[in-house]
């Protein structure tokens, strides 16, 4: 099967968190190390998205800082934040205007480990379908962590997890039936979580349309990606939909993977 055209993502890196909603207001600036960090585990992204969709789809990624801080953040429960796309939305309409990615990720610093403070937030990793909010990519923020978080059990996963909720949701509205919880599914159809590879069996049928559920193979089609691409308006909704997803707990970390071979834009940091 031939290759798709690549797909373009765009990582945001926010080095420097200020929120004041707290009576004593946190403020946190990533380390070169931190950022190198999450910066490696992002370039696995795409291999992990060549790898399981067999080659089929390719991911061109670029990697921006944003110049200047997160000085908001959006509740999105009882004392929970997470930088939506209102917060974002001057490096989001300045950088990933609708049509130029078809996925956006943010890093931002929501935990100074050496304090141990953080912004209580909702999880790891969050994210939103594609819709007008997110400029029409889907949208998917990972928070600062450990080294040894980023690399278990398989490096690059938790971008791949947070991308894959918007992509079943773009792919469901276009009428494909998607197994239960999507991203969040691999448990309830019998799968487990392997200490080498994650949940990427998991994540190879959902991208591959093989996953059973109720006597049926659903997920993604591989003759379907082709369908999938950025600034395609979703159904309209009654009300305004927001899901956001949590990353599932990681076991013991193991060997890192090899580094992406992808093209990839850099800028400096």
């Amino acid at each position: 099967m031939a290759n798709l055209h690549s797909k373009a993502a765009i990582l945001i890196l926010y080095r420097r968190v200020e929120f004041g909603r707290f009576s004593q207001p946190f403020a946190h600036t990533l380390s070169d190390a931190e950022i190198g960090d999450a910066v490696d585990s992002f370039r696995q992204f795409p291999v992990l998205v060549r790898e399981l969709t067999q080659g089929l789809v390719n991911i061109e990624s670029e990697i921006v800082p944003a110049e200047r801080s997160l000085t908001t953040m959006t509740e999105m429960g009882p004392s929970l934040y997470w930088p939506s796309p209102d917060d974002t939305r001057l490096e989001l309409d300045t950088l990933a205007p609708a049509g130029r990615y078809d996925s956006v990720f943010i890093l931002w610093p929501q935990t100074d480990f050496a304090t141990g403070r953080s912004i209580p937030s909702g999880g790891w990793g969050l994210a939103i379908a594609a819709d007008a909010w997110s400029n029409w990519a889907t949208y998917a923020t990972v928070a600062n962590a450990r080294r040894a978080t980023w690399q278990v059990p398989k490096s690059g996963e938790v971008w791949l997890h947070e991308w894959l909720h918007g992509v079943c949701a773009f792919f469901a509205n276009l009428g494909y039936p998607m197994p239960a919880g999507d991203a969040d599914g691999g448990g309830r159809h019998g799968y487990k979580q392997s200490p080498e590879s994650g949940w990427t069996d998991y994540y190879r049928d959902l991208m591959t349309a093989n996953v059973l559920e109720d006597g049926r193979r659903v997920g993604i089609p591989l003759a379907a990606w082709p369908e999938w691409g950025a600034a395609l308006p979703a159904p309209p909704q009654s009300e305004p939909h927001c899901t956001i997803h949590q990353m599932v707990s990681l076991p013991e970390p193991q060997q890192d993977a090899g580094r992406d071979q992808q093209k990839e834009h850099v800028h400096p940091v």
